[in-house]
C-alpha cells in the first residue's frame, strides 16, 4: 500500500457511517473537529517507491497541518473489544477501506494481497474474520498468519510482496482490549495522512465504488509456516560466526504472539532456553507476565543461573532485558549499549541515536561523552522511525523497550533487539550487568500517571501550568519536566528528571494534584 491522495467526502454520512457521534479527543488532549475533507497531498505514489514516499510524506507533514484522525492514535486503533471502536462492524469497514487503497494503484490483472496477523486474545478471532470479510468483499486476497509478532507481519508483508499487512493486537494492554494497526507494502506503519484517508473511506461506502460479484469476490488462505519464516528472518540478524552455545536464557513470552517463535529463535542458535509465559488461553495475555510484569522472569533468571532474561510484551514489538543478577535493564540502557558498540565499530549512521522525549537524560549525556548525538522525537515508535528514515539514521527506540535496528527491521522488534544485546555479550565475554553499568549513568527520573474524567488541552489547565513553571524554575538546567496525554489511554503522564529523587517525587505529586484541580474546574 503506497501513500495516496485523500478523497473528498461527498456526503455527510450514510447508513453504514461508523464515525463518532461527537468529536473525540486527540492524543494531546484537544478535541478533533469533524473531518469534512482530508487535505490534498498530491498524486498517489506507486508501490516500490517506499523511500521517496517516506521523504515526501515527512516534508509535506512539516509544511501543512497534520491530518485529523478520529480513530487512529499513536499505535493504530485501540479499545475494549466488542465496544466501539473495536467492533466487528468497524473492522469490516476497515478491511474494505484498506483493500480499496491497496488495489487502486495496481495493474488491473493484479489481485491485491493483504496479510493479517494477530496476538493470542480471545477477541482476535472475531476481529480477524471481520477484517477478512471486508477485504474479500472488495475482491482482494487475504493471507491469514495466525498468532505471530507484530514485526513478523511487517517483515512478511515485504518478503511476500504483499500490498499491506494488518496486525490485530493491543500490545501490552490486558486481554479485554484489542487493536488494529496497518503496515504498507514497504513494511512501515502508515503515515498520518494515509490513516486519515482510510478513516474517511470507512465512514462513506460510496467512496469505495462498486463491489465485485461472482468470481471477482476475494478469497482467504492460511499461511501455515508464517512463524517458521519469521524464525529464519530473526536468526539471520544475529552475526554470522557467532553462536549462543552454552548461553542460558530465560524467555517470557507474555502468553502472547511470540509464545512459539521466541524460544525457537534462541534455541536454534544454540542457547539453553527456559521458557515461561508460553501457555496462552485467550484471556491471560500480559497477565502477570512479560515486559510489563517482569518479576517472574527476574526470579527465574536467578533460579536458573541464567546470563540473561528476555521479557516480551503481548505482540513482541518491545522487550525488557534482565541481567544475570535479576536486575532490569530498560530500553535506554540497551540503546546506550548498542549505540556504543556501533560507534566503536563505525556502524552508527551519522553517529546519531534517535529516542523520544521520555528517554533519560543520562542517555543523552552518554552519547555526548562518546562523541555521538541524541535526537529526540515525540512519544511513539512510529515517530522514531519517521525521524530515522528522514535523516538516514539506523538506530532508535524508546525507554519502554521499542528498539528499531533499521538495517534489520522496519519497526520495533523485541526478539531482534535481544539478539543484538546477546551478540555484544558473546563478543565481549562480559556479564550483562557490567555492560549495562558502563553504558550510561541514569539521572533520577520519576513518572506519575493521573487518570482524569476527561481530556483537555494542556494550555487550558492553568493550575497545572503554574505548578509546572515553579518546578522548572527550581530544576534549572539540572533536570527536565515533561507532561503529556497518553496516546492510547485516558491518562495524563508526568515525568520529572533531576538530581534529587525525593524532591522529584514530591513535585510529581504536586503536579498531579494541580491537574486534578483543573479537572474539577
Amino acid at each position: 500500500m503506497a501513500d495516496a491522495t485523500s478523497t473528498k467526502n461527498t456526503r455527510s454520512g450514510t447508513k453504514n457511517n461508523r464515525g463518532p457521534k461527537a468529536p473525540p479527543e486527540t492524543s494531546d488532549g484537544s478535541h478533533a473537529k469533524p473531518n469534512g475533507a482530508a487535505a490534498k497531498n498530491g498524486a498517489p505514489a506507486k508501490n516500490g517507491a517506499a523511500a521517496k514516499n517516506g521523504a515526501a510524506a515527512t516534508k509535506a507533514a512539516a509544511a501543512a497541518p497534520a491530518p485529523v484522525r478520529q480513530l487512529f492514535g499513536t499505535d493504530g486503533i485501540r479499545g475494549t473489544a466488542n465496544e466501539w471502536p473495536i467492533t466487528p462492524e468497524l473492522a469490516l469497514g476497515l478491511g474494505k477501506a484498506v483493500a480499496h487503497v491497496a488495489g487502486r494503484n495496481t495493474p488491473k490483472a493484479h489481485v491485491p494481497r493483504i496479510l493479517i496477523g494477530k496476538d493470542t486474545r480471545l477477541s482476535g478471532y472475531m476481529i480477524e474474520q471481520a477484517i477478512a470479510a471486508g477485504i474479500c468483499s472488495m475482491g482482494a486476497r487475504v493471507i491469514l498468519c495466525g498468532p505471530i509478532p507484530t514485526p513478523a507481519v511487517a517483515q512478511l508483508t515485504v518478503s511476500m510482496r504483499a500490498d499491506a499487512g494488518i496486525v490485530i493486537s493491543a500490545s501490552h494492554n490486558p486481554y479485554q482490549d484489542n487493536g488494529i494497526k496497518i503496515f504498507g507494502a514497504d513494511g512501515f506503519k502508515l503515515a498520518d495522512a494515509m490513516e486519515a484517508e482510510i478513516e474517511q473511506l470507512m465512514s462513506n461506502d460510496a467512496l469505495l465504488g462498486l463491489r465485485p460479484t461472482g468470481p471477482g469476490i476475494g478469497k482467504a488462505s492460511r499461511l501455515d509456516d508464517a512463524g517458521g519464516r519469521y524464525v529464519v528472518f530473526a536468526k539471520a540478524t544475529f552475526p554470522r560466526g557467532l553462536t549462543l552455545d552454552g548461553v542460558r536464557i530465560v524467555v517470557d513470552g507474555a502468553h502472547g504472539a511470540a509464545y512459539k517463535v521466541a524460544p525457537l529463535v534462541f534455541a536454534e542458535l544454540g542457547a539453553n532456553v527456559t521458557s515461561i509465559g508460553v501457555k496462552p488461553n485467550g484471556v491471560n495475555i500480559n497477565k502477570d507476565a512479560g515486559a510489563l510484569h517482569p518479576d517472574k522472569v527476574r526470579a527465574e533468571v536467578v533460579k536458573q543461573g541464567a546470563q540473561i532474561g528476555i521479557a516480551l510484551d503481548g505482540d513482541a514489538d518491545r522487550l525488557i532485558v534482565i541481567d544475570e543478577k535479576g536486575q532490569i535493564v530498560d530500553g535506554d540502557v540497551v540503546m546506550a549499549m548498542c549505540a556504543t558498540r556501533m560507534l566503536d565499530d563505525g556502524q552508527l549512521a551519522k553517529r546519531t541515536l534517535v529516542a523520544t522525549v521520555m528517554s533519560n537524560l543520562g542517555l543523552e549525556r552518554a552519547m555526548h561523552s562518546r562523541g555521538g548525538t541524541l535526537v529526540r522525537t515525540q512519544v511513539g515508535d512510529r515517530y522514531v522511525v519517521e525521524a530515522m528514515r528522514k535523516h538516514g539514521y539506523n538506530l532508535g527506540g524508546e525507554q519502554s523497550g521499542h528498539l528499531i535496528f533499521l538495517e534489520h527491521a522496519s519497526t520495533g522488534d523485541g526478539i531482534v533487539a535481544a539478539l543484538q544485546v546477546l551478540a555484544i555479550m558473546v563478543r565481549t565475554g562480559r556479564p550483562l550487568s557490567e555492560l549495562a553499568k558502563e553504558a550510561m549513568e541514569r539521572v533520577p527520573q520519576v513518572l506519575e500517571n493521573v487518570t482524569l474524567p476527561k481530556r483537555q488541552p494542556l494550555e487550558k489547565m492553568k493550575q497545572l501550568a503554574t505548578a509546572t513553571g515553579k518546578v522548572k524554575d527550581a530544576l534549572g538546567q539540572e533536570g527536565r519536566v515533561l507532561i503529556r496525554w497518553s496516546g492510547t489511554e485516558p491518562k495524563l503522564r508526568i515525568m520529572l528528571e533531576g538530581p534529587n529523587e525525593d524532591r522529584l517525587r514530591k513535585w510529581a505529586k504536586d503536579l498531579a494534584a494541580a491537574a486534578q484541580k483543573d479537572a474539577r474546574g
